[in-house]
């Protein structure tokens, strides 16, 4: 089974990405210095969660570029 990530983290992924799409990569420790920046927080879990979905979101993305990419060459 996969990991459940709380609707705030998802929400405010989103919304990063969103705001500062041309900001983040697929590298974890750029995201999640990224994310340090933009949200206040003293959890640094919860900064990590994030980060990390901003990253996993990032890579979907890239996977579906590669794909229609694919089907249109």
């Amino acid at each position: 089974m996969g990991k459940v990530r709380i609707s705030l983290v998802k929400r405010t992924a989103r919304r990063l990405l969103q705001l500062y799409s041309n900001e983040f990569t697929e590298n974890f420790q750029h995201n999640k210095e990224k994310v340090k920046n933009y949200v206040k927080t003293q959890s640094k879990k919860l900064r990590n969660q994030i980060a990390g979905y901003i990253t996993h979101l990032v890579k979907i993305e890239e996977k579906r570029k590669e794909s229609s990419q694919q089907i249109s060459a």
